[in-house]
């Protein structure tokens, strides 16, 4: 058999914000990665635009807020069309408005600068697997010739990142159950159109939102009660969302301009398993829910974090047993709350007349200030918490906390190994930045578990001690082990605690 014309670690199918953030991950943690894409360019139309708080927090985590800049607030959130403040304990609370263009720009870049190669206007075709590898064939858009090229890249492993009508879940044979779409919302970027804005706007006959963006450009989103999903391939007509807009709300868009079109309904599905083998799957790829607030593209970016670092470890030789395992017993309930969330805001949101009453009860619930924390941490990300050892220091698998540093800390030398980096980061978050696992000591003092990092301190994970900034009152823990992926994987317990932690997700000590 002839030799493949691309030899990496990881394959990645899908350069969208999803397998854009898994190349860089990937690539932070040292593997060789490829991203295979079928587009050539970048996107014409503006898809997912809002970043909720924990995705906010991750790009901070790897540094790329500044390159990134302040972007525009998105306003109140909702739950099911119900207004919904969205404050979390995250620096980040609310949400934000980017271009879905500009946060493949971004992450592109910061994948690429990595190390990590995108090869653009290729569709897969097939995989094949062998005991060690995956072998991909992709075919390029036809030449000058009209002929069609073949390109053939074997991998050690494939992620599928290629949306909810994966090609790399179909090849796989990854089963996909649930719910086909009953109801739908069409939707359509129209010019030339004067339209009142309209938030949740609830009519006899249906649902219609509105909102101007820049450029003059109207936003119109539309779902007529009781009307059959559409069965038209490809996006729909102008015409069909210009009459539907017009007997829901009574107004007239058909003489504006469509710039793009495209409909989305209440289709709830998940993978029953997020890895078979070599392959997995990531994003959209994994689960088909309605893009609600945002959470579908958030949900992936999340994804892709969790998924990353442990795949890296994987290839590099230096996971313990069960790490890449622990993608799916992660991320699977952590969708699949999501889907369920998704699924009651839907019948909030698309339900008739006979939902009216439970929309009523609903809003009334908003105003306990529980129930409006407990939504909010939810649709921001910043509530998940992963399975923790009975006993466990509670913030154990929960995000870490934002925690400013001291700038001015001691040299650690405990172990001889002198400071682990020349600038000691000033956050909790900054020091994330390398993608590694971080022990972090306030504590002011020499500690034994700083030595019992000692064998883990080979590229692994970083020691940083410090002082919290002065004035700072909410101290959840003195000593924590952080996860690449910016969760607690130990604090305030044991050294024997702290070393199976290092060693579950480390893997091995090195030996001395």
């Amino acid at each position: 058999m002839s030799a493949p014309d691309i030899d990496t670690q990881v394959l990645v199918v899908g350069a969208g914000p999803v397998g854009l953030m898994l190349a860089g991950e990937l690539a932070l943690g040292g593997a060789d990665v490829v991203v295979l894409e079928r587009r050539t360019g970048p996107l014409t139309e503006s898809r997912a635009s809002t970043l909720h708080a924990r995705t906010m927090e991750l790009l901070d985590q790897r540094g790329l807020l500044e390159e990134l800049g302040t972007p525009p607030a998105g306003g109140p959130g909702h739950f099911g069309g119900t207004r919904l403040d969205l404050t979390t304990d995250s620096p980040y609370s609310g949400q934000w408005k980017v271009p879905q263009v500009r946060t493949e720009d971004l992450l592109e870049g910061w994948a690429t600068r990595l190390g990590a190669r995108v090869v653009k206007g290729h569709r897969l075709m097939d995989l094949r697997t062998a005991p060690h590898t995956v072998e991909a064939t992709a075919e390029a858009e036809p030449g000058p010739g009209g002929a069609a090229s073949a390109l053939r890249v074997r991998a050690a492993y494939v992620v599928g990142c290629d949306g909810e009508s994966s090609t790399v879940r179909e090849l796989a044979g990854f089963a996909f159950p649930g719910r086909a779409a009953t109801r739908e919302l069409l939707r359509a970027d129209v010019a030339d159109v004067e339209v009142p804005d309209r938030r949740f706007e609830r009519h006899p006959g249906g649902l219609a939102i509105s909102a101007r963006g820049p450029g003059g450009v109207t936003r119109v989103m539309v779902h007529e009660y009781g009307a059959p999903v559409g069965r038209e391939p490809g996006p729909p007509s102008f015409a069909r969302v210009a009459d539907t807009w017009r007997r829901v709300t009574g107004d007239d868009i058909g003489g504006g301009s469509p710039l793009w079109l495209n409909s989305f309904g209440d289709a709830l599905r998940q993978a029953s398993q997020y890895r078979l083998g070599r392959i997995l799957l990531a994003g959209d790829a994994a689960h088909h829910q309605m893009p609600v607030g945002g959470q579908a593209l958030n949900l992936g970016l999340q994804d892709a974090a969790n998924l990353g670092w442990k795949l890296a470890a994987e290839v590099r030789g230096t996971a313990g047993p069960g790490l890449l395992d622990s993608y799916h017993a992660e991320r699977h309930p952590a969708g699949r709350r999501v889907l369920d969330n998704i699924a009651a805001q839907a019948l909030l949101l698309l339900g008739g007349s006979g939902t009216e009453q439970l929309r009523s009860l609903f809003g009334e619930l908003l105003r306990e200030p529980r129930v409006r924390a407990h939504l909010a941490g939810t649709i921001a990300g910043v509530d998940v918490r992963y399975a923790a050892e009975p006993g466990s220091h509670r913030l154990v698998g929960a995000r870490v906390p934002y925690l400013r540093f001291d700038t001015d800390t001691d040299t650690d030398t405990d172990t001889g190994a002198g400071t682990d980096t020349a600038e000691v980061p000033g956050s909790s978050f900054a020091a994330l930045r390398a993608g590694r696992g971080v022990l972090v000591d306030l504590s002011g003092r020499p500690t034994p578990v700083r030595s019992a990092a000692a064998p883990w301190r080979d590229g692994r994970v970083d020691v940083v001690t410090a002082t919290p900034e002065p004035g700072c009152t909410a101290l959840e823990f003195t000593t924590a082990l952080l996860r690449p992926d910016g969760h607690v994987a130990w604090a305030d317990g044991t050294v024997p605690e702290l070393e199976a932690a290092l060693r579950r997700w480390f893997g091995p000590a090195a030996r001395r």
